[in-house]
Parts: C-alpha cells; structure tokens; sequence
C-alpha cells in the first residue's frame, strides 16, 4: 500500500513552479468571452468585450475539416448553430458563415480573427479541444503556429494531458495547465476520465496550473498537487458573485460567468 501511495504521488507531480505561472494566476478569466443579451459565447463580440473590461479571456479551440484553427467549444454545433455534426465536419468558409445563438451578425470565428480582436490588450487562457477519436498532435500544432506569431500574453490549457504534453515537448516554455473535474460524480464515468479526475499523467504532462471544477475545492489529487507541490489553481466555471467569491477563497483565480470578480491585474 505504501509503494502504491508513493508512485501515485509521483505520476502525481506537475511542473515545478515557474514565476510566468504566478502572472497567470493574478488575473481572473471571462469564460468564452463576456457574452450575454444579444452577445452570444465564443464570438467576436464578446472577447471584445472582455478585453474592453479589463478581463483575461478563456476560449476553446478546434480545428475545421480543411484544417484551420477555429473557436468552439461544444463537442456539436447542435446547440449553438442549430446544424448537425462537430468543427471537424465543416470547413472553415462554411463555419464562418453560421449563426451563433440563431444571430447572423455573430458567426463562428476562426482563431486568427479573436487574436487580431484582442490584439493582446488581455492575457488568453487557450483550451485545446481533443474530441474522443481525434489524436491532439495537429490541433496543438497549428494553434502554436498561430500563437509563435502573436504579440500579446496566453497560456493554454486541455482536458487531454496528451495535448498539455505537446506543448512541454515543443514549446516548453509556454505556461500550461491540466483541466479536470470530479468526474466520477457524471455518467459515463471510464478510463479516461479516470486517469483527468485523478491527474495520474502529470508525470508526462507536467502541467504548471490545474484548472478544476471550483465546486469541488477539497478533491484529493486536487488538494494532493496544490499542498505537496504547491501547485498553482485556477477554478472554472462559477457563475454570479456569490459562486465567484467562494471559489477565490480555495483557488488563485477563476474562470468566471455572469459577475464581476475583482480585477487583479499583473505584467505579462
């Protein structure tokens, strides 16, 4: 039991803590921009804005069928877009041209379109999207290409630790975080979700940040890596002030909906 113990704290282990990090972490996060009324997620408008208000941005990222970087979280586009199938369906002209929220003055936009909006005014939190099936390689590639050329301050972060290792191993100096949830807690609880819920592949990975579910401060791999390695986290996603102000009291920052977390600000 006890060598068991011990080799689960070292698949267990991030990064070690890096000052870029601590930059990070002193900025709160508008999930998929500061959307709302007639202001839909994920578009052009509401990173503007976020970066208008002085809020760091997290966005997701996934690639289109003829390959460019585009901006969408959903696994479908059936919520958002009305249409059946995924990003990876579609090619880039014909994201561009449907609706987000049923308002065709928003459209789905690609990532180069939300970099020259924000033109690094905020810092970026950048999810990588790994559908089931999909390998992470090419996606991180061409979101790194995108982001080598790009003026302003961004990390990234995946639920995929194959997607968080890509970027230790070919930009190792990006900052880098493991998102995970209390997963045994949904349906379809697997392998897979086993391995993001107990961060086991932080040895591959080795992320800077761990981004969890701000509902669930007191998890235990959450609570191992925050005091035996003092990792840094960020919580995702509570809503209102209410929600927001209890999940600064346990993490460093948060990715926020609906309220106005405290401005915190850092130079990046």
């Amino acid at each position: 039991v006890l060598l068991t113990a011990i080799l689960y704290l070292l698949t267990l282990r991030p990064n070690r803590r890096r000052p870029a990090t601590a930059a990070y972490t002193a900025h709160n996060y508008a999930h998929r921009g500061l959307f709302g009324g007639d202001i839909p997620e994920n578009s052009l408008a509401a990173f503007a804005a976020a970066a208008d208000a002085g809020y760091g941005i997290e966005l997701d990222v996934a690639l289109s069928r003829d390959g460019e970087v585009m901006v969408f979280h959903d696994d479908t586009l059936a919520r958002m877009c009305g249409v059946e199938g995924r990003v990876s369906d579609y090619t880039a002209a014909e994201l561009g041209s449907m609706a987000l929220g049923g308002d065709p003055a928003h459209t789905i936009p690609s990532f180069r379109e939300v970099l020259d909006t924000v033109g690094g005014r905020v810092p970026l939190v950048v999810e990588i999207k790994v559908h089931p099936g999909e390998k992470p390689d090419p996606v991180c590639r061409e979101t790194a290409l995108l982001l080598d050329n790009y003026r302003g301050a961004y990390c990234i972060e995946s639920f995929n630790p194959f997607a968080v290792r890509w970027f230790r191993r070919n930009r190792p100096l990006v900052v880098r975080g493991q998102l995970s949830d209390a997963f045994h807690r949904r349906p379809n609880f697997g392998v897979g979700r086993f391995i993001v819920e107990t961060l086991c592949f932080n040895f591959l990975a080795r992320p800077d940040f761990i981004a969890f579910n701000y509902k669930y401060p007191r998890h235990l791999p959450l609570r191992l890596c925050r005091r035996l390695f003092r990792a840094a986290a960020i919580a995702w996603t509570p809503r209102g002030d209410t929600a927001i102000g209890e999940a600064l009291a346990h993490f460093d920052a948060v990715i926020f909906e609906d309220g106005k977390p405290p401005e915190r600000n850092s130079t990046l």
